[in-house]
């Protein structure tokens, strides 16, 4: 059903800054303070004067005053809307568990803005993932829609593989090594994060055109360094991807969990991210990580990449290796194109609140997964610069 929005009377939406690509991890932006402009002393030989206490006199100045509405409403329209809105109002208060003020008091359309100021206010401290939600009005009624968001930032999930096939040939980590495959194995078979060997993915492709620019550019000497990093990021992604398809890492999961023993800060980090993961594999058996990613509108033939937004297939991948010549060119080369575009696609939930059955979908799946993620890439680049 089509909710486009005929007489929009409100849309409180939660302010978010304009998106900017980054790789992981995010660089936080500074932001100076604007300086005051300092202001002469008075002269010490300038009298004092007397004057009454200032707020008194002030004290008019310290009030907020509501701004004058109009409305080109009936009264039996007002009536209407006022109706309808509380309704939704109720639904919507139900659902996120929040206590609305009371304003049915307060004349129209007074009491509308300030019950949609108390409800933005108090959903915003409860959820968080909380994005936004307006206020609809069609021909036949008026209701809320709400948004929730997961907020991915300005961060790359790329999952990189070589540690950890340098940790399965370590006998120090090869048990460690072994939980972990259990982990990228769930992260491939039941999340869905994509693998940069398959070639309907996005890393695969990048790949292929470093590839073929190393093959086509002039032989230097670093050419043949380069194409030794391409070879291996074939070889070692066939062979890793060899594991993770067998499904018996799902099998033995929990066994490998119960008979794993930490014998450093660095297993018992591996074994803290592989009970999260086997947690997520048991409360959500077939969730994707794409199960909430927004529906594309895109035109195929429409090239104008500031009205197009990155999908989450882009940025959440298994990928060779985070560090050297090979990565570096592809994260320049993925931060160029990313750019180009207006915003990224992030998990979200839309939901209306009328006479239809409210979903009780949220977004605790996504939450729990991308802090998976982010746990796990941290993992392997300890791996990576400490083991040698």
């Amino acid at each position: 059903m089509n909710y486009a929005t005929q007489h929009p009377i409100g849309n409180y939406q939660t302010a978010r800054t304009e998106t900017t690509t980054a790789i992981a991890p995010t660089v936080g932006r500074v932001h100076q303070l604007a300086t005051k402009t300092k202001r002469c002393k008075p002269s010490a030989e300038r009298q004092a004067e007397i004057r009454t206490n200032s707020n008194a006199t002030n004290g008019i100045l310290m009030c907020t005053f509501l701004p004058k509405l109009k409305t080109a409403q009936s009264v039996q329209a007002c009536q209407k809307t006022e109706r309808d809105f509380y309704k939704s109002l109720s639904k919507l208060a139900e659902h996120y568990s929040i206590e609305p003020m009371q304003t049915k008091d307060f004349e129209f359309p007074y009491n509308i803005t300030l019950a949609m100021w108390d409800m933005e206010t108090k959903v915003k401290r409860t959820n968080i993932n909380w994005d936004s939600f307006k206020l609809v009005q069609d021909s036949k009624k008026t209701y809320f829609t709400s948004e929730e968001r997961y907020n991915t930032g300005t961060t790359l999930y790329y999952i990189p593989i070589v540690p950890l096939f340098k940790m399965l040939k370590d006998p120090k980590r090869k048990r460690t090594a072994q939980l972990l495959i259990s982990v990228c194995s769930y992260l491939y078979h039941i999340a869905d994060v994509p693998y940069y060997r398959q070639e309907d993915s996005y890393l695969y492709w990048q790949y292929e055109m470093h590839k073929d620019w190393v093959e086509q550019d002039e032989e230097t000497d670093e050419t043949e360094a380069y194409k030794r990093e391409l070879r291996n990021a074939e070889y070692i992604g066939d062979k890793i991807e060899q594991k993770l398809f067998n499904r018996i890492n799902l099998k033995v999961f929990e066994q490998r969990l119960n008979r794993f023993k930490s014998a450093d800060m660095f297993d018992r980090e591996c074994h803290k991210v592989s009970c999260n993961a086997f947690a997520l594999f048991t409360e959500y058996p077939n969730a994707s990580i794409f199960r909430n990613a927004p529906i594309s509108e895109e035109d195929p033939y429409d090239d104008d990449y500031e009205n197009e937004a990155i999908g989450m297939e882009k940025y959440i991948s298994f990928i060779a290796d985070t560090k050297g010549w090979l990565y570096g060119s592809l994260s320049d080369t993925i931060n160029n194109e990313f750019n180009e575009y207006g915003a990224m696609e992030e998990p979200t939930i839309s939901k209306r609140f009328d006479v239809s059955e409210i979903p009780t979908t949220n977004l605790d799946f996504e939450n729990r997964l991308f802090t998976l993620l982010d746990d796990l890439c941290t993992i392997l680049d300890d791996y990576k610069t400490t083991e040698k």
